[in-house]
């Protein structure tokens, strides 16, 4: 299983949210960029950057994003606030090696189907469900579709891969949804990468046991409760 640590930006600095609230945002680092060397150092496979503010619907960080991009030796994945095709090709030219779409998928699907066709193996979509049913808009608001039926079209539009996120557990670190997310990926043609909810590396292992091809780690590691190269062993297999 790969290892995804994940990079929240708001307001330029690098936070990570309780259930995706903006209310129950800590600051972790006020200069990301610098955290790049260290994650990938510690043998992260690729690096998740998320524009919260471009996910609010607020001005996107495309500048701060252009440098984490340029700094980071390995893969850059970015999502947050994607949602037209200017936005889309906007993430592209700065050299994103993936594009995560999450509220694209459920508002506007033929655009996200035409990103899929247009970058083949680059298009991610984003699957953040709660009890079942996928949030989009900054997860504020319901998009009326369960996620099973979301992860089932990004499969047929050639996504590369679903990231699947169960919003209650959501920078918690009680755990992630391991059920739900190998019950999604036995019924999807598709990758399915796992976040959310991961506080241990017993969560880590759990998640590579059940056949789940990458996860996406944020607060956890910010906290300390344990590094990213010990992330990277239980992920790989190196227990």
């Amino acid at each position: 299983m790969k290892l995804f640590p994940a990079i929240d930006l708001l307001g330029g600095r690098a936070v990570r949210l309780e259930e995706g609230k903006r209310d129950r945002a800590t600051v972790f680092h006020d200069r990301p960029i610098e955290l790049v060397a260290t994650l990938a150092a510690g043998g992260a496979d690729r690096l998740h950057l998320v524009d919260l503010d471009g996910a609010f619907g607020e001005p996107r960080q495309l500048a701060l994003i252009a440098s984490i991009v340029a700094a980071s030796p390995i893969p850059v994945e970015v999502g947050g606030g994607i949602r037209d095709r200017a936005a889309l090709e906007s993430v592209v030219a700065l050299g994103a090696a993936f594009i995560v779409l999450g509220t694209a998928a459920v508002r506007t699907p033929a655009l996200v189907e035409h990103a899929c066709r247009t970058y083949p193996d680059r298009i991610i979509v984003a699957v953040d469900a709660r009890d079942g049913i996928v949030a989009v808009d900054g997860w504020t608001a319901s998009g009326g579709i369960t996620a099973l039926e979301l992860t089932a079209r990004a499969a047929s539009w050639g996504a590369a891969a679903v990231l699947y996120t169960d919003v209650a557990r959501d920078g918690l670190g009680h755990g992630p949804n391991v059920a739900a997310t190998a019950m999604l990926a036995g019924a999807a043609h598709i990758p399915v990468i796992a976040s959310g909810g991961v506080g241990s590396l017993e969560d880590i292992t759990a998640l590579r046991r059940a056949g789940i091809p990458a996860v996406v780690v944020g607060r956890a590691i910010y906290d300390g409760r344990f590094s990213v190269a010990d992330a990277a062993r239980a992920a790989h297999g190196d227990e």
